[in-house]
């Protein structure tokens, strides 16, 4: 398929969100039957949760005629209950003029190659100058569109089902939001023709429906896995295996809950694999096949099998990983962190069917110049090194 450019010279400004106080007051009617606290505020503000409840009271967010309560205080008729929490602005979807690789368009999809330092989709702290805004301008829109207002923060240390999968949430895979970012799933709207996602800094092919029927269409496909996907990684170390399956549970890492890690159990299963396509002196080029699809799932199985990605700042890919290096190997190593500043890694291959004319369709990107640039030093420095793997 041939790359067209739709170019924009527009810059985006980013303003900082500010949370408004928002009360809700409750009066406990006649008749009520006796309830723990927590238990009644819990089905009686939407999207609360009785972990966030329990938080707030913790916290003395929670007043019962006029005084910090207990969640297990029994409310009786007439009481008088206030809860203060902190709510965003509602969020805009706001289309902008950002350019976007264009490799392939008809009136049903779009396929394009996404550049890295780009989220996918808007969020409480970038709620603009994302992939969304993009496509909404590349498709006439001018208006803005308003969404649901998103929901209230609850204090720190929120549950799992308030917080994000990431500072950067779009990921490798194609799994809802959760965190301080708003949730994409939470609000009809916020990811028009959206089916899959890439990290911001993750590069390479995405497709994007353009009509209700073929979202639907594609979705259905990355959900029943009929797509194909090939990313390519550039990984620290020699990896000895041609082919390995990696499998574990991953979940929110115990150090950073915006990060993900291997975990023993409460995680979910995850399954990766990879093929040394070539190896140097201190690093490989591989390529990834996802089985399952979970939050930052390359970049943490790779990490957890002691081969962080190069440059991966996140999961060990940077200046620890350089300087577990052989002396020997220091030098070129940090060379290489000179010309990548994200994680070495390049969604090269997507594969699905048209959702109408069934044809089955695949597009391939090349390797982004970041990523070219190591691989040509790694090259140069190796005498075993392929020019085409």
């Amino acid at each position: 398929m041939s790359v067209q450019n739709s170019t924009g010279n527009s810059s985006q400004q980013r303003s900082a969100v500010e949370w408004n106080e928002h009360v809700y007051e409750f009066t406990i009617a006649p008749g009520q039957r006796p309830e723990r606290l927590d238990a009644f505020l819990t089905h009686s503000i939407v999207h609360a949760t009785r972990t966030r409840v329990q938080k707030a009271i913790d916290a003395e967010a929670v007043t019962v005629n006029g005084r910090p309560s207990k969640a297990n205080y029994r409310i009786r008729p007439n009481d008088q209950i206030r809860v203060t929490v902190m709510r965003p602005p509602p969020l805009q979807l706001i289309p902008q003029n950002i350019p976007l690789t264009v490799m392939y368009e008809d009136e049903h999809l779009l396929v394009i190659d996404k550049a890295p330092g780009i989220l996918v989709h808007p969020g409480l702290g970038n709620r603009d100058g994302t992939l969304v805004n993009a496509v909404l301008w590349h498709l006439g829109q001018r208006d803005p569109i308003n969404v649901l207002k998103a929901r209230e923060s609850w204090g720190d240390g929120d549950d799992d089902d308030s917080r994000s999968e990431s500072s950067e949430q779009g990921t490798d895979d194609d799994q809802a939001w959760g965190s301080a970012e708003l949730g994409a799933d939470e609000v009809p709207g916020l990811r028009p023709g959206i089916v899959h996602r890439l990290d911001r800094d993750t590069t390479g092919v995405m497709v994007i429906g353009k009509t209700y029927p073929a979202t639907m269409h594609l979705a259905t496909q990355f959900a029943e896995r009929t797509v194909s996907r090939q990313y390519v990684a550039l990984a620290w170390g020699v990896i000895a295996d041609d082919y390995r399956l990696i499998e574990s549970e991953i979940g929110r890492s115990p150090r950073d809950r915006t990060l993900r890690a291997v975990v023993r159990t409460g995680g979910k299963y995850a399954a990766t694999e990879v093929t040394v396509l070539e190896r140097y002196n201190f690093a490989s080029l591989i390529a990834c096949k996802l089985r399952t699809g979970r939050t930052h799932q390359i970049r943490v199985h790779l990490s957890h099998d002691k081969h962080p990605l190069i440059g991966d700042g996140d999961y060990g890919g940077r200046e620890s990983a350089v300087a577990g290096l052989h002396t020997v190997y220091r030098k070129p190593a940090a060379q290489l962190l000179t010309n990548i500043h994200r994680q070495a890694l390049h969604a090269r291959i997507l594969g699905f069917t048209h959702p109408h004319t069934k044809e089955r369709l695949t597009f391939e990107s090349p390797l982004p110049s970041d990523m070219q640039a190591c691989l040509d030093l790694l090259r140069d420095g190796s005498p075993h090194a392929s020019a085409n793997p």
